[in-house]
């Protein structure tokens, strides 16, 4: 897959955050414990994930170079970072205390079976806490596929389609033997200075796919066509109100 852009991506560092402040406020602190943030980005996160659960040991994963060239200078104090596939992660031969992953397990596609891998490295007593995007049927997804279509762009599936419903997650939480289960849909609301920052919102994540599909002449046109069709249907706004909702779900491992 086309490399990340951290600075694209960290361009709304502090509306990417809210639901990271949410779903570490429903975790235990894990005093020397062990941690893994799974799809870490360029780290600051992590980091900061480190230091609220006053963990031993975090590890941070992701499989984009340019992310963890970012994330790198940011180890130490028992915080490192390695390329790997949050997909495959099954533990690495441990247990964890913590296995977070925050707006990251959309990128894989059987999600029963990536959070049977995650739940099963969790130690006795361990949580899991991830957060899922759940804003598919936004005008910023759904202009996106259209405009695609009508270029005649054949790229992977938009990330949105293996999200499941809320009610979905729990019952695989609940069939993976997990207790306390939490999960719920919440609606995250980002001012952007105008609705035109949306389209630089989605060049830092779900247009990677487009880009990736395409030459980079090509991309540009796709560009001009997407943001003409997306502000034709959302509007010219400044402010503009990007409701955004999130799947938050966290469980324990049986002690």
């Amino acid at each position: 897959m086309t490399d990340w852009n951290p600075d694209l991506y960290r361009r709304f560092a502090a509306e990417r955050r809210q639901p990271f402040d949410v779903l570490v406020s429903l975790l235990e602190p894990v005093d020397g414990g062990r941690v893994a943030d799974l799809g870490c980005g360029p780290g600051e996160l992590t980091r900061e994930l480190h230091e609220r659960l006053r963990a031993g040991e975090t590890l941070g994963i992701d499989r984009s170079p340019a992310m963890l060239e970012r994330a790198t200078p940011l180890a130490g104090d028992g915080l490192r970072f390695e390329m790997g596939d949050l997909a495959t992660f099954d533990g690495a031969g441990s247990t964890w205390d913590v296995v977070h992953a925050s707006a990251s397990l959309q990128w894989a596609t059987d999600h029963q079976a990536v959070l049977s891998r995650w739940a099963a490295a969790l130690a006795p007593g361990g949580q899991l806490a991830v957060q899922v995007p759940a804003n598919g049927e936004h005008p910023s997804h759904t202009v996106m596929l259209e405009v695609a279509d009508q270029l005649g762009i054949i790229a992977a599936d938009d990330v949105h389609v293996t999200v499941q419903k809320p009610e979905r997650y729990a019952e695989i939480l609940d069939e993976l033997g997990l207790d306390d289960i939490h999960v719920r849909l919440q609606v995250f609301l980002h001012h952007l200075p105008s609705s035109g920052d949306v389209v630089e919102w989605m060049k830092g994540t779900a247009l990677l796919r487009i880009k990736e599909a395409v030459t980079a002449e090509e991309f540009d046109a796709y560009l001009e066509r997407y943001r003409e069709a997306l502000l034709d249907r959302i509007g010219q706004r400044s402010p503009y109100l990007y409701a955004y909702p999130r799947i938050l779900m966290v469980a324990r491992a049986p002690r």
